[in-house]
């Protein structure tokens, strides 16, 4: 299990993000397309849409940002990087991730803080207007002393924050992994593919001229 990306928990993380923003993105979509029918053709409005809407965004952002270090989608200021021998690249590298990484510890901390209170002490605090399926009324039992819910526990939506903080520590721990090895140099997206596509364009632009000539 040297390497965290092929590792069955490599995997396991993939498969929780893309699972998790491909279906935000798809009840979003739903949600939202719902509701206008609702208003427009029907004249009613899904009271909890927008309140779903909300929570499911701040989902796909929290997945998003640990996909996008696992991805190096991640954009960022490379001038000084570029200008750099591949040394002190890495040096610089290796600096940025330990900022990263503990500001990512720092976050999940205080992630973790924020929710285990709604899941706890103040398990009673329910969402404004999202109706909890009856499938989730056995957390009334071990949460709320038995009194059911009627609407949908914070703590569920709240989750979105220690593990989208957790994931992102793990991502960036793996990140750190990969440059103390060797294997990049970089914790940002890479201009590389932007570099190809420049060069293939003067390179239809030259072709292009000895034509003309």
């Amino acid at each position: 299990m040297s390497d965290l990306k092929q590792s069955k928990f490599g995997s396991l993380f993939d498969q929780i993000e893309e699972t998790s923003i491909a279906i935000c993105l798809a009840l979003m979509t739903v949600i939202t397309f719902a509701n206008v029918v609702a208003r427009y053709v029907f004249n009613s409005n899904i009271l909890w849409g927008l309140e779903a809407t909300v929570f499911l965004f701040a989902w796909l952002v929290l997945m998003g940002s640990s996909y996008g270090v696992h991805k190096q989608f991640h954009i960022g200021v490379d001038v000084v990087i570029n200008a750099v021998s591949p040394g002190y690249r890495r040096v610089l590298a290796l600096m940025s991730i330990t900022a990263c990484l503990a500001f990512a510890i720092m976050l999940f901390i205080g992630s973790w803080d924020y929710w285990y209170k709604f899941a706890t002490v103040q398990a009673f605090l329910e969402t404004d207007d999202i109706p909890i399926p009856d499938a989730l009324q056995f957390l009334s039992i071990w949460l709320n002393e038995g009194e059911a819910y009627e609407k949908l526990p914070r703590l569920i939506p709240y989750l979105a924050l220690p593990l989208g903080m957790g994931l992102l520590t793990i991502r960036f721990l793996q990140l750190a992994i990969k440059i103390i090895k060797g294997e990049t140099d970089k914790i940002i997206a890479s201009h590389e593919a932007e570099d190809l596509v420049i060069d293939v364009g003067d390179d239809i632009q030259a072709n292009n001229t000895v034509k003309n000539n």
